[in-house]
């Protein structure tokens, strides 16, 4: 079977789409999804390589298809090594690679959401919420998969159903059965539960 694209997500099991593609002959062309901010996706858009944002959006895929298509015309597509090493070094497992905003849908197509003033994810009817103090927006990743991608050092799991921004802490407190309740600093002052085999994990990042 001949093949002539391929799509690689950039945070995948065992090992990077950046070091899968790497592995590839020369002559493939190579299209990234990824849920990077739009700044990171900048650095290699202007490349031979494409890229499509998730959520995917079906008119943006017919453009990376299209320039597959040309590239695939044309008689040298440039080092492919040389390519990926720039990629490298700018998404890279560095602290600047963790997500700094996140892709929610809207009527009229995508918008973004300043990770920075997320003050929580949490899970609804099957579905993950964005929250901030002012807004709560639905986005397609699930907390398993946003876990992996953003900063720990700001973001922890306190519950099976709940991602909290420390940097959003306002004040702890004991709860029943050996939890904790936290509240974040919004005007509500959002009251979240930490689960008992989250307890320990929680106190340990604050040092208490």
């Amino acid at each position: 079977m001949t093949v002539d694209v391929v799509f690689l997500d950039i945070h995948m099991p065992g090992m990077s789409g950046l070091e899968m593609a790497r592995r590839l002959p020369a002559a493939l062309c190579v299209v990234f999804t990824t849920a990077y901010d739009q700044h990171a996706l900048e650095a290699f858009e202007a490349s031979a390589i494409d890229y499509l944002l998730k959520p995917v959006e079906r008119p943006r895929l017919a453009r990376a298809l299209d320039r597959v298509e040309r590239l695939r015309a044309e008689p040298a597509r440039g080092d492919l090594a040389a390519m990926l090493e720039r990629l490298a070094a700018t998404l890279g497992a560095a602290p600047s690679a963790y997500l700094k905003r996140i892709p929610f849908r809207t009527r009229d197509g995508v918008q973004f959401l300043d990770v920075a003033a997320i003050t929580h994810f949490t899970t609804r009817d099957r579905l993950t919420h964005a929250v901030t103090a002012a807004s709560d927006h639905v986005v397609d990743q699930g907390l398993a998969d946003l876990e992996s991608k953003l900063d720990p050092a700001k973001f922890i799991r306190i519950h099976r159903g709940t991602l909290l921004n420390l940097d959003h802490l306002d004040e702890i407190q004991p709860w029943p059965g050996g939890r904790l309740l936290v509240r974040v600093k919004d005007p509500k002052r959002t009251e979240l539960e930490v689960a008992r085999d989250r307890v320990q994990a929680l106190k340990e990042r604050l040092g208490l």
